[in-house]
This record gives C-alpha cells, sequence and structure tokens, in this order.
C-alpha cells in the first residue's frame, strides 16, 4: 500500500507538485486581464510556447493509450509520428500558425471559438463551437486522466478510484488558480522532464535487448506468436504493416491504424482549440519559426519512442517475463493435451496476476501444446514456445505501465512517474482550461452580453469538465479506449472545425453561411457515424442495437464498421465549404480589410 513506498519517492513527488504550485502562483500574479488569463498577454517566449505546445499535444494518451496499441499492432503505428511532425508541426507552424496569429490579433481573439466567430461575423458560430468543445473535450481528457491514473495506481499500489481522484484534485488546483500563464509556464517545465525521461527509456530498452539491430530482430521473430484474433484482422507481425485491401474482415487492421489512428489524430491536430489557441500567444511570426524546430524535435522523441517501446516491450516479456502459473478448470481435447487454464485475476491496483500473484504482463511457456484461455480469448500455446499475456488479452492501457514497472530500474520507475505526471498534467491543464473558457467566454458572454465579466463562469466551467471527465474515466476501462477517444475528439474537430478555420485563414470569399454549414454537416456526419456505423463505439453508444438490433447498419458490409468519421465526414465538410460559400453573399470588404490586414 501507499505506507510501503519508499519516502524518497513522496518527497521528489511533492517536491515535483510544489513546484507546479510555485509555477500556478506565478501565473496567477501575472495574470492582470483576460488578455493575460487567456493568451497569456500575447508575450510567451518562443521556447515556451514551443514546450506548452508539444507539452499539450503530446499526454499519457500518446504515451501509455497509443503506447499499448502498438504494443498490440507494433511499429506500424510510427506512421502516426510521421504524420504529427509533417501535419502537427510542420504544416501547422510554417502555414497555419502565422495567418491564424496575425488574424487573432487583428480580430482580438482570445479563444478557438471566438476566433471563428469574428472571422464569420457569427454569434452562432462561436456558441456552437463552444458547446462542442465543452461537450467532448472532458472524453480527450478521460483518456489522459485513465493514462496517468493507472500509472500512479501501479507505482503507489493504490486503488485505481483513489489514484484517478487524486490526479484530478492536484489537476484541478493550479489550472483554475493560474490561467493560461500558469499553464504554459508549468508545460515548458513539464515538457523538459517529458523528453528526458523518454529518451532514456529508449536507451535502456535497447540495452535490454541487446542493441538496436538485435532488439528489431527478436521482435520480427515473434510473428507466429500473434494472436489469432489480431491475425484475423491482419496482423503481420510487431515490425510489418497490416494487409491493404477492401473488402474482406482481414484488412480491418490496415484501416484502424491508417484511418483512425495515422490519419484521425494526424490530421485532427490541426483544429485543436487548445493547440491553435497557442499561435495567438506570440509575439511575432519569428518567434513561430523558432519554435517549429523544437517542436518538431519533441514531437519526433516523444511519440517514436513511446510507440518504439510499446512494440519493444513485446520481445522484452517473451524473453524475461516471469513464466505463468496456473490450474486446469477444463479438458479442452485429452488427447492433443489441449486444456483451458484459469490464468488471471485482478488485484486491487486493476493489474492481472496469475494464481501466484505474478502480475502481468508474464510469460506463458508451454510443456506440452496446449491452448490457455486469457481474458475469455483462447490462444494457442506451443511446445517449448512462449508468448507474452500483452498479446493474448488484458488491458492495452497497462502495457507501458507495466513494462516500466518490470523492466526499469527503481528509480527510473520515479522518473517515468514524472514523465507521466507531467505529460498528463500539461495536457489535462490545457484542455481544462479551453472548456471552462468555452462555456466561460464563448458561451456565457454570448448568450448573456456581459462581455469581459465571464471569469467565474470559466473557473466553474473548468470544475464542470473536470467532474465530467472523472465521471467518464471511472466507467470507460476498455483495452484500448484511450486511444479510442482521442481520435475520436481529433476527428470531430477536424470534421467540424478545420475547413472553417482553414478557409477563414486562406479564403476571403469563404461565408459565414458556407463555414456554419460546414461546422454542422462535420459534426451530424460525424456523430451519425459514431452511433450507428463504427462498431466499437456504436457498441458502447448501444443505440443503434436498440432501435435496429444491430451493432452497426453496416455490419454485413467488411471494413466499413472500422472506417472512421473522419474519412467520411472531412471531405462531405470541405465540398459544404466551398459549395453554399460560391452561392452565397461574400463578406464585406470593410471586414475583411480588417481580417487579412498587411496581406
Amino acid at each position: 500500500m501507499l505506507a510501503e513506498v519508499e519516502i524518497a519517492e513522496i518527497i521528489v513527488v511533492l517536491v515535483y507538485l510544489l513546484v507546479i504550485v510555485y509555477l500556478g502562483i506565478m501565473g496567477y500574479l501575472r495574470t492582470k486581464s483576460a488578455t493575460d488569463y487567456l493568451v497569456a498577454g500575447r508575450q510567451v517566449h518562443p521556447f515556451v510556447m514551443a514546450m506548452s505546445y508539444g507539452a499539450t499535444f503530446i499526454s499519457t494518451s500518446a504515451i501509455v493509450g497509443f503506447g499499448g496499441v502498438a504494443g498490440l499492432f507494433g511499429m506500424s503505428v510510427l506512421w502516426l509520428t510521421v504524420c504529427n511532425i509533417f501535419v502537427g508541426i510542420f504544416i501547422a507552424f510554417v502555414f497555419l500558425a502565422p495567418p491564424a496569429r496575425r488574424m487573432g490579433h487583428h480580430l482580438d481573439a482570445h479563444t478557438f471559438p471566438e476566433f471563428l466567430g469574428r472571422r464569420y461575423e457569427s454569434r452562432f458560430i462561436q456558441i456552437f463551437a463552444g458547446f462542442i468543445i465543452f461537450l467532448f473535450i472532458p472524453l480527450y481528457a478521460a483518456a489522459v486522466l485513465i493514462g496517468g491514473s493507472v500509472f500512479v495506481a501501479s507505482v503507489f499500489e493504490m486503488p485505481y478510484p483513489a489514484a484517478l481522484l487524486l490526479f484530478s484534485v492536484i489537476i484541478a488546483a493550479y489550472v483554475i488558480v493560474g490561467g493560461l500563464k500558469g499553464v504554459m509556464y508549468s508545460d515548458a517545465l513539464q515538457g523538459t522532464i517529458m523528453f528526458v525521461g523518454m529518451f532514456a527509456l529508449l536507451v535502456f530498452c535497447y540495452r535490454f535487448l541487446g542493441g538496436v539491430t538485435e532488439a528489431h530482430q527478436k521482435l520480427s521473430d515473434l510473428a507466429p506468436l500473434a494472436p489469432a484474433n489480431l491475425q484475423a484482422i491482419g496482423h503481420r507481425g510487431w515490425t510489418a504493416m497490416p494487409k491493404f485491401g477492401w473488402g474482406s474482415p482481414e484488412y480491418n487492421l490496415w484501416w484502424i491504424v491508417i484511418g483512425t489512428i495515422t490519419m484521425g489524430v494526424g490530421i485532427g491536430v490541426l483544429a485543436q482549440p487548445q493547440l491553435v489557441v497557442r499561435f495567438m500567444t506570440v509575439r511575432s511570426r519569428r518567434e513561430l519559426n523558432r519554435a517549429a524546430l523544437v517542436g518538431g524535435v519533441f514531437i519526433l522523441v516523444m511519440t517514436g519512442v513511446a510507440f518504439t517501446v510499446g512494440s519493444l516491450s513485446n520481445a522484452y516479456f517473451a524473453e524475461n517475463g516471469p513464466e505463468l502459473t496456473g490450474r486446469v478448470v477444463k479438458v479442452l481435447d485429452a488427447e492433443k493435451n489441449l486444456a483451458s487454464l484459469q490464468l488471471m485475476s485482478q488485484n486491487e491496483a486493476g493489474l492481472w496476476q496469475d494464481v501466484e500473484g505474478k502480475v502481468a504482463p508474464v510469460k506463458l511457456f508451454g510443456d506440452v501444446d496446449q491452448q490457455v484461455e486469457v481474458e475469455g480469448q483462447t490462444v494457442a500455446l506451443q511446445k517449448g514456445r512462449s508468448i507474452s499475456i500483452v498479446y493474448a488479452g488484458g488491458l492495452a492501457d497497462e502495457i507501458i505501465p507495466s513494462y516500466i514497472i518490470s523492466a526499469m530500474p527503481k528509480w527510473f520507475g520515479l522518473l517515468f512517474l514524472l514523465t507521466l505526471l507531467s505529460a498528463a498534467m500539461s495536457t489535462l491543464s490545457s484542455q481544462f482550461h479551453t472548456v471552462g473558457t468555452s462555456i466561460g467566454r464563448d458561451v456565457y458572454e454570448q448568450v448573456t452580453g456581459q462581455h469581459g465579466k465571464s471569469t467565474t463562469i470559466t473557473r466553474i466551467g473548468i470544475v464542470i469538465g473536470i467532474i465530467y471527465a472523472v465521471v467518464i474515466s471511472y466507467y470507460q476501462r476498455e483495452s484500448t479506449f484511450i486511444a479510442r477517444a482521442t481520435a475520436i475528439f481529433f476527428g470531430l474537430c477536424a470534421s467540424a472545425f478545420l475547413p472553417a478555420f482553414v478557409g477563414g485563414l486562406f479564403w476571403k470569399r469563404m461565408t459565414r453561411a458556407g463555414a456554419i454549414s460546414s461546422m454542422v454537416v462535420g459534426f451530424v456526419i460525424t456523430a451519425f457515424w459514431l452511433t450507428f456505423i463504427k462498431s466499437q463505439e456504436a457498441q458502447t453508444i448501444g443505440l443503434s442495437e436498440k432501435l435496429f438490433g444491430r451493432v452497426s447498419l453496416l455490419l454485413d458490409h467488411p471494413n466499413w464498421p472500422v472506417v472512421d468519421p473522419l474519412l467520411v465526414a472531412l471531405p462531405v465538410s470541405i465540398v459544404v465549404a466551398i459549395g453554399v460559400s460560391l452561392f452565397t453573399q461574400p463578406p464585406s470588404k470593410e471586414h475583411l480589410d480588417k481580417c487579412f490586414r498587411g496581406r
């Protein structure tokens, strides 16, 4: 229990938290106006801005959630790193950030919905965007909360609900007080800790596996041990791309990895409200150019390491995991020595353990050919071969925390705890700050007309957002929930906001009606697809099954039930934005001059 944790660990964590509190207080003392609270006074140093952008972008959802997904699907997930750097850094900083910063200054916009509302002279756009953010960012925040809470529960051997509550209270304390200045000061420190921790993790991982070449060869050799359920959807090993094609379930994994993970998250980053507002916090384009290089290196190390180590953890556990013990509960075939074993149970911390109390991931080792059942999945086990439990079942979100606890020195576990605390707190603080400002400035002020008096409502909105996210985190603990929730929010933002955002920056002919139409269409198609088409999300929502008796309306049409909403909603949203704009009244010359002044 917590009392058994070494005093040094507690002291280090307390010192870290005290530093974060100090930065929050410093942000509070330097927050004199709404501009300070919402966009940090537009005077942020480029290093602070880049680290804040990166630390907000990369969270426990990337390290724990997508790192765990890489443990299941393999290094094909690294295409997300490529997309993150090219789209999330290069495209964002070189092409979108300069006009967004300049136009945001000209329109005196303090939030992303306010930016859209003032660009198109529409209160509806600002309120609608504010409501979408307020309702759906907590889903993304829940994914981040789960990632941090799982690791805290593992390290301190405390129940998951207690870790979740503790984590949430700490986040609430400094984001409510400090505003965006406090958040960005903390982000810069946390981003630095994250960078050091992840780089050290990569070095240790390759060292344990005998070097870069040897490690990747060991992982390639494990391809025959991929579980049958993953092979059925196109898994060809942890160093190979999934099978590509259309019209058969064996291509599902390709559409999950490329369609949902790579494109859903990689493109969605361009319209993330909590990231776009960072562009408005610097003085000039020069600061953005200086920040781009820092941000690119940061994203490369953070996501590249998480996905690489997640994949390589399979090779480590295949060699070093403790042997699994269990008991026979059912003989499947006496002649072939096939049996079903009772293998795992959950302890108080939520980790899976065997009947001797050994914590998963563990190595399954067979003296005879047999079948074992793990978490309801039957897995073939060949004589003299071993397979890690992380392939066979359990929560993907526990792969990275379990690897750290099992493989790394105790002192590194503490460093990584600070890394994950930093990753979670930096992202959550920005998420909850965005939640509060969306309901305070973008909804409350626009509805009531009481401008400049929303700070209290903003802080109340932050509290509501935190409670909302905690409730989701408590009840949603499916294997890949972190990655799924992140992809849902990123894809929703791209489909609902990206055409209006990019069109507003570069196309003077883009109209208010075009922006509204694209936002509504993108949102509606995404909501419909998640509710009635994409099987995993539709099953969680349950409405399709209640109304039509089918988890997905396209269940009998292979690949469609795993296609991400972004691939349908975004193209339609773009076409609607262009088409409606061409057939509606263009903005006034005076307004366009104000928006595009100096261009």
